[in-house]
């Protein structure tokens, strides 16, 4: 009968994964267009992106952690300029046991959170605004009428899940979720940007006990995921930035849910057989079915880890894609910022009848009349000599060592 409850896990995992999703549904708005995300293990589309029509985009799955197998979108959708940023970070798990049969988990679940508690959602918040090394300016509340919304839909969601255990003759776990919001700031260059985090926190809580024949001492076995959007801008742009984003998201698509789901409750199913067959072999002392159980075993084994190979090229290939992108809005942000420095320098200087020349032995500029053509310095740097004659040379006709000067853009940088 054991047996038997265990296969009913894997058809509850997914129900999981679906508790934290942002996204328009329908068809993309005006101005809006849709970006796929594609799980290359089964050929199909795992969450469909709705993003501004003329942003770039760049996004991926992951594969899951050790404290959650299921698989996690992230992606990254950047404005023309660079300076707005619509991101759906990796998704951040951690489990922790209590009880006489707890087993310590950090030092088996490294690619999880050092975390052993429930965390607040405020306070998960701010975590992670250190861990990015942002300001964490303050909460922003969530409005009442969408967490009632959120709540339900969970709640739904939740006895739906308890329903399925409940007829499997298992009790099935706690859970909660919880919702926030919270503004942070940091600087890029001369910007002051600002930011916008939303995170969706969810825990389950179920008691197990420990082999053999799960009748050992008992424990509690905890399991948290998190997922954060985050919304940035320079801080007199954030407000329209999120409310023009608010359609703007990833939704995970049923038939993908269902196709995953099928593919775990398959390996499940073969992992049983396993352990049947490993059973039957100890009880019969037969060393060649013993031999075929642990080759299926292997078999199995190998195609695990060929998925989770697949997935983690595809992490890497994200990450540098990811890399890409920001060097890239970087180097436009660096850009505009020159743009604008460059074309405010030149009207203060159309503004006061002025241009600014260089010298190109030292690179030392001046501020100098533009009603010449022409500017020659002499080698002491202090004496200056005007013209707007092209042929006019002061060298051997006034004292000193002269050099003409080039005219360079009111900020010093070439025209």
């Amino acid at each position: 009968m054991l047996i038997q409850r265990w296969m009913m896990l894997p058809a509850l995992v997914p129900a999981v994964a679906s508790y934290a999703q942002d996204g328009y549904r329908g068809a993309p708005p005006p101005g809006m267009r849709l970006e796929a995300i594609d799980d290359p293990t089964l050929g199909m589309t795992a969450f469909s992106v709705v993003v501004p029509a003329t942003w770039h985009f760049a996004g991926a799955m992951i594969q899951g952690t050790s404290c959650s197998a299921i698989a996690f979108p992230v992606f990254r959708a950047t404005s023309p300029d660079g300076l707005t940023v619509l991101e759906r970070l990796p998704r951040m798990d951690w489990t922790w046991q209590e009880g006489p049969g707890a087993q310590p988990t950090r030092d088996v679940n490294h690619d999880c959170l050092p975390l052993e508690e429930y965390l607040p959602v405020q306070e998960f918040l701010k975590k992670i605004s250190q861990m990015m090394g942002v300001e964490y300016v303050g909460d922003d509340p969530v409005p009442a009428a969408d967490l009632d919304k959120i709540q339900q839909t969970f709640q739904q969601n939740k006895a739906a899940n308890a329903a399925k255990y409940r007829a499997n003759g298992m009790q099935p776990p706690d859970e909660r979720r919880e919702d926030g919001r919270a503004f942070v700031r940091y600087s890029n260059g001369s910007f002051t940007m600002k930011g916008l985090m939303t995170a969706s926190t969810y825990c389950s809580a179920a008691n197990h006990r420990r082999p053999p024949g799960f009748s050992g001492p008992p424990y509690r076995a905890y399991q948290c995921t998190a997922t954060v959007r985050y919304i940035h801008a320079p801080e007199a742009q954030l407000d329209a930035a999120v409310k023009m984003l608010e359609p703007a998201g990833a939704k995970q698509e049923d038939a993908w849910t269902q196709a995953w789901s099928a593919r775990l409750q398959q390996q499940t199913q073969q992992n049983i057989r396993m352990i049947n067959q490993m059973g039957q072999t100890a009880m019969a002392n037969s060393q060649a079915q013993f031999q075929a159980s642990q080759a299926q075993q292997a078999a199995s084994h190998q195609q695990f880890m060929q998925s989770q190979a697949t997935n983690q090229r595809m992490h890497e290939q994200f990450l540098s894609t990811m890399q890409r992108g920001t060097d890239m809005s970087r180097a436009r942000a660096n850009q505009a910022m020159q743009a604008r420095s460059t074309s405010t320098s030149n009207i203060v200087d159309y503004a006061l009848n002025q241009q600014t020349v260089r010298d190109p032995n030292t690179g030392a500029t001046n501020k100098v009349s533009s009603a010449y053509n022409y500017t020659w310095v002499d080698n002491t740097g202090k004496v200056g000599y005007q013209t707007s004659d092209g042929l006019a040379n002061p060298n051997g006709v006034l004292p000193g060592t002269w050099t003409r000067q080039e005219v360079v853009n009111g900020d010093g940088t070439p025209k």
